[in-house]
């Protein structure tokens, strides 16, 4: 078994999409038996790796593309710190070819302003299918979809956030 102390964290971005009622995009992960996550159909915002090197807006502008097609998104905030998550002892030496304990991620918030029919999950070369279905929801509902051990995470990126969502998740 491979020791969660001596692995550094995966460096990733991911992006909050705010359709016009401030509702969130979520895609449902397509279930891969390899992927980090484990098993299951969770839901989550597009996110992903950052380059070494890489710009972290411009990595969110591309993942946000590879996962969902989006090219028409107006970026707004971005969260003031790396958040972090860990793996669960399961997973260990077993997600990312074990070479990480878990992740640190930079979110951004960002404006869909394009029409729905942008939004493809469609393979893209050299990317696998991230998710094979999407819809909006509202951001309180965000940490309930994800898979568990990301909800920390995802309760601090809607907390961030709060100014740019509707009164209620603002508290």
């Amino acid at each position: 078994m491979t020791e969660a102390e001596g692995l550094p964290y995966r460096p990733c971005v991911g992006v909050m999409l705010l359709d016009t009622k401030a509702r969130v995009f979520v895609g449902r992960r397509a279930d891969r038996p390899d992927a980090p996550e484990g098993a299951g159909h969770w839901w989550q915002m597009p996110q992903g790796g950052l380059d070494v090197g890489e710009d972290p807006e411009a990595a969110a502008r591309r993942e946000l593309a590879e996962e969902t097609g989006v090219h028409t998104a107006r970026f707004l905030a971005r969260t003031r710190d790396w958040l972090l998550y860990d793996l669960p002892s399961h997973l260990i030496g077993v997600a990312w070819e074990g070479r990480y304990r878990g992740q640190k991620q930079l979110w951004f918030a960002a404006r869909f302003e394009g029409n729905e029919s942008e939004i493809d999950l469609g393979p893209r070369e050299g990317h696998e299918v991230e998710f094979d279905a999407w819809r909006w929801v509202e951001a309180e509902e965000l940490p309930g979809l994800v898979v568990p051990f990301k909800r920390a995470v995802y309760a601090r990126v809607v907390e961030e956030f709060a100014p740019l969502l509707p009164k209620s998740v603002k508290g």
